[in-house]
């Protein structure tokens, strides 16, 4: 088995992280809606030199707390406003988070695990395409991680510190997760006595000393407004009701978590089991808060009416933590060849599904990413033979370095083939570039509600919002000058022919189109 020093480690751990995060982090244009949203409201945090109340198109906006937009803010400042700084606070985050992994794995359960579960975090696919995105995901998992590692090596006032920074990333969410993982945490273990030690008012005092001038502030600008919005809807409301279909389905996470932690998902059955049978030995305490964190992530969005694929993000550092844990187990055991075989097997279907999945969705619906694709399939073949092989010659360490090296390669594969030919359909940067160079500034622009946020960020101008392709007729109807529609082609086509024949194609893009009414 290679052994290096620590500093190898750590500068392997920094170079694999930093790589995946920051390769061609600002070669993509913001991704509708979500993207555009947080550098918007932190463009215009700037414009009017309020970091109170966050806005969107000059209205107030209660949707987060400010921490994303803070550090959007600060790196616009430092870099410039563009894609590479909205991104650059989600990698920072991402490669200090795979640090903290590291950190406190090696402090729990080794140097190899420690080193392993840096990994795992940094090549999960879920993980570093937030890591490359400018959304709050990263942002909290990093806050929340801290708190709950913190609380782990029973660091407890720095735990309460990162744990206010959580809620004034996310809300009452980042608060009420690691309360009742810590609750769970001790009842498991009947630690009851060391909730004399967990400081538990002084501590909660310092996390509202952190978390709470913001709220106050929000309550004396904005009153029950903000309330009832940021917490009324926000909050309890979306997590009563579907805000989308998917909200509805029970099972929504569970192919969410077997693609967000690949290739590693391989390894959770062999994981969990393990970790079963090792519950009362030396790493118990440890291992049974880690389990029990990634299961009551899972359950509680599970049971949220609202989901999004991002929700079950803070669920990947313990995932890590516990996969890094048991391969370090099986090569201290020297259990390689015979445990890890039936994960190298799911690894190749896992890649044929993928493979398969990817090239159905590129014959089906977007031809030009069929080179990203047919490369793809080339780095997943490479990389299923050389763990094959690995695991044949009873190689572990060189099974993770087949597996993190794979993903280097398709990390390269997304960023420079298969995001590039999608981003044109998934981005209104390219149409709001035409349709700028012939806008005269005056004529009223109406947009659609999921466009708006890039057509705003990249027109510098938000227009007005539309609800519903039936407020295009009745604003046709109403017109007594100029005005132009930014909506999705396929929402044009479905005008009537007659009112199409009153609309003059300005600037198409993929699926997006600009009409002008005279």
């Amino acid at each position: 088995m290679m052994k290096w020093d620590r500093k190898a480690e750590l500068t392997i751990v920094v170079l694999v992280a930093a790589f995946i995060m920051f390769f061609q982090l600002g070669h993509l244009p913001l991704l509708d809606p979500d993207e555009p949203v947080y550098a918007q409201t932190a463009r215009e945090m700037l414009q009017t030199g309020d970091f109170i109340s966050p806005r969107i198109y000059g209205d107030f906006w209660y949707d987060k707390p400010p921490m994303y937009y803070w550090l959007v803010a600060g790196s616009f400042k430092l870099f410039g406003q563009s894609e590479f700084a909205a991104r650059f606070p989600s990698a920072l985050l991402a490669v200090c988070g795979v640090l903290l992994v590291y950190r406190f794995g090696k402090s729990i359960f080794g140097r190899r695990a420690g080193l392993i579960a840096a990994l795992v975090l940094a090549t999960s696919v879920e993980y570093f395409y937030l890591g490359k995105a400018a959304v709050t995901d990263i942002t909290l998992t990093f806050f929340m991680t801290a708190s709950l590692l913190l609380y782990l090596k029973g660091r407890y006032y720095p735990a309460y510190a990162a744990a206010g920074l959580a809620v004034l990333t996310k809300g009452p969410v980042a608060i009420v997760l690691p309360a009742a993982i810590v609750l769970a945490h001790l009842v498991w273990t009947r630690g009851f006595g060391e909730i004399k030690r967990i400081k538990l008012v002084s501590g909660t005092l310092l996390m509202l000393l952190v978390a709470s001038p913001w709220y106050l502030a929000m309550y004396h600008f904005h009153g029950m407004d903000f309330v009832d919005t940021f917490l009324g809807f926000h909050n309890v409301t979306r997590f009563l009701k579907p805000e989308h279909p998917s909200g509805t389905l029970w099972y929504y996470y569970i192919p969410v978590l077997l693609l967000g932690f690949f290739p590693w998902t391989v390894f959770l059955g062999q994981t969990g089991k393990r970790i079963w049978q090792e519950r009362k030995g030396l790493v118990g305490r440890e291992l049974s808060c880690l389990a029990i964190w990634a299961g009551a992530v899972f359950v509680f969005f599970s049971l949220s009416q609202t989901k999004l694929i991002s929700y079950i993000l803070p669920m990947y550092p313990p995932l890590a933590l516990l996969t890094g844990w048991y391969i370090d187990h099986c090569i201290s055991r020297e259990a390689v060849q015979g445990v890890f075989g039936k994960p190298v097997i799911l690894l190749l279907l896992f890649f044929g599904l993928l493979e398969g999945g990817l090239v159905w969705g590129a014959l089906e619906y977007l031809p030009a990413l069929v080179p990203g694709v047919v490369l793809t399939g080339l780095v997943f073949g490479l990389t299923a033979a050389g763990a094959w092989l690995a695991v044949k010659q009873g190689q572990a360490i060189r099974l993770v370095g087949v597996l993190t090296g794979g993903m280097l390669l398709f990390v390269v594969v997304l960023m420079t083939c298969l995001f590039p030919a999608a981003a044109p359909a998934l981005s209104v940067k390219d149409v709001a570039a035409d349709f700028k160079a012939q806008y005269d500034g005056q004529a009223p622009v109406y947009v659609e509600k999921f466009l708006r946020p890039g057509f705003a960020y990249y027109m510098e101008q938000p227009g007005e919002e539309l609800t519903s392709i039936n407020q295009v007729l009745a604003e046709m109807k109403n017109a007594s000058r100029p005005i132009y529609f930014v909506v999705k082609e396929k929402n044009y086509r479905s005008l009537p022919p007659a009112e199409q024949q009153q609309l003059q194609l300005v600037a198409v893009a993929d699926n997006v189109v600009v009409l002008r009414k005279e």
